[in-house]
């Protein structure tokens, strides 16, 4: 049986998440494991479709997230979830599920700062959010509460996306999960 574990990449928008759960996926892909990546704007398409941005559609959002992430985990995937989730007791609540089954998860802040992630802009949110046209742009006129402890921190602005992929693959393999 393969372990499964849970990846949580956590962190503002244009942080580069998803770039680097594709990149780690590709890597253990490459190895044989069984990975999904559950990207928060697939999902808020096809499983939170009709929830909006307040806080207690974020926490639905992430908390269904969770519950999906938490059940590929526990059947031998490993789930790399690239999800802003800007609230610490909705991660917290991910985590808690997580531990009640017994199954592995880790969270990795990618820590970028928000000026990286303005030049970023890889969706145009920062651009919309300054031309008045977008509200609710988390790290700038919405909170995000970034983790105390988390697992594993990456500043993805000082290093390329290969060697933040390699950080999170080297937590896994240190606990045995890659």
């Amino acid at each position: 049986m393969t372990t499964g574990a849970t990846v949580w990449l956590t962190g503002l928008p244009s942080a580069g998440k998803t770039t680097i759960a594709c990149e780690l996926a590709g890597r253990l892909r490459e190895e044989g494991h069984r990975v999904e990546v559950l990207d928060g704007d697939e999902i808020r398409e096809f499983i939170s479709a009709g929830l909006g941005f307040s806080r207690e559609d974020r926490h639905t959002n992430v908390q269904r997230i969770g519950f999906v992430a938490e059940l590929l985990a526990r059947n031998g995937v490993l789930a790399l979830v690239p999800v802003i989730a800007p609230y610490q007791d909705s991660r917290d609540a991910v985590r808690k599920r997580h531990q009640a089954n017994g199954t592995a998860y880790v969270e990795v802040h990618v820590a970028t700062p928000v000026e990286v992630c303005s030049e970023r802009d890889v969706k145009g949110l920062y651009a919309k959010q300054a031309a008045g046209e977008l509200s609710g742009l988390t790290g700038v006129d919405d909170p995000y509460e970034a983790p105390e402890s988390p697992d594993l921190r990456i500043e993805s602005q000082n290093q390329t996306v290969q060697d933040s992929a390699a950080s999170v693959y080297a937590l896994l393999t240190e606990r045995g999960l890659a």
